[in-house]
């Protein structure tokens, strides 16, 4: 058993478009938690104090699986993030909370940067509803030289989830200046995501700032993502969204079908929620044109931020 079994970083409730996940139960709580370490070396990694961490640290908060469970209950968190560091490194830990979730009708989402063997991918997603996998670039060049890591598998575990899997799948893309924001690169990543995993798989263009070692590193400009929202909608995708910047256009679903606006954001809070609901199926009240994912009721008012909290002792 890993050393970091049982043991986590620490626990907060977020919006669950944190994650981010806009077509997975909008407007709700998600309890978040990780451990320490990663398997990859991003460069600019905005986790770094958690990835980086020592798993022996005496402030790591020990926790059983039915423990972590109770406490998403206890705060009205209808779903359980994996996350802050991947969940691939402690996979022992992550099946484990995610079966006793799942009994208890609590749901499972994984932030991953997707970077897992073939024979792994099973156990790991077997209970999973819900991935955001980070695909950071379009290049073997940047996935060697800054993150340590391969193209090629990420490649490989977005088209295995969505294909092989019931887990609903939504894709983020850290625009990092000077990096892997050209527009060659952005066209040709949009081309690859339509062709392998189709138009209505969402993908969030996320805003780079200054960390770890990349601070010598310009935040991204917002135009920047907007030109890569546009290049993403003219290659077919329909759901492509914009983080880490204010921009309520790219924060925004739209019906695919009558362009309406259905669930209206700012930041991480909904402003505006108008989805047709029928056994967790989305659809415009408009037009009636499905809309991908998995829905329930208008939340109750608008969120956004997070609180951190600490398992009961046992």
């Amino acid at each position: 058993m890993q050393l970091g079994y049982g043991r986590s970083t620490g626990f907060a409730v977020d919006p669950v478009e944190k994650k981010p996940l806009n077509h997975f139960h909008p407007g709700t709580p998600i309890l978040s938690f990780g451990t320490a370490v990663c398997n990859l070396g991003c460069k600019f990694c905005q986790n770094w104090d958690i990835s980086k961490a020592r798993l022996d640290a005496e402030d790591l908060r020990a926790s059983t699986p039915a423990q972590v469970v109770a406490l998403a209950e206890a705060h009205g968190c209808p779903s359980l993030a994996y996350t802050y560091n991947d969940p691939v490194i402690w996979a022992e830990y992550v099946v484990d909370v995610a079966r006793a979730a799942r009994a208890r009708g609590v749901k499972n989402v994984l932030v991953t940067a997707g970077y897992v063997t073939e024979e792994a991918r099973g156990e790991l997603f077997a209970d999973a509803d819900a991935a955001n996998v980070d695909l950071k670039a379009f290049t073997e060049e940047f996935y060697w030289k800054t993150t340590g890591a391969h193209l090629e598998a990420v490649l490989e575990t977005l088209k295995w989830i969505h294909h092989r899997t019931p887990t609903w799948l939504e894709v983020t893309t850290l625009l990092i200046p000077g990096h892997n924001d050209g527009e060659d690169e952005i066209r040709r990543l949009v081309a690859w995501f339509r062709e392998n995993l189709g138009p209505d798989v969402p993908l969030h263009f996320s805003a780079f700032h200054p960390d770890f070692k990349m601070m010598d590193v310009p935040p991204t400009p917002p135009e920047t993502l907007r030109r890569a929202r546009s290049a993403a909608l003219a290659a077919g995708l329909r759901y492509v969204y914009l983080g880490n910047v204010h921009d309520a256009e790219g924060q925004t679903t739209y019906c695919a079908g009558c362009a309406r606006p259905l669930i209206v954001r700012d930041w991480f809070a909904i402003t505006r929620y108008e989805v047709d609901v029928e056994d967790g199926a989305g659809a415009c009240p408009h037009c009636g044109h499905p809309l991908p994912g998995h829905f329930g009721a208008a939340p109750v008012a608008p969120r956004a931020g997070f609180r951190r909290l600490r398992v009961a002792a046992p």
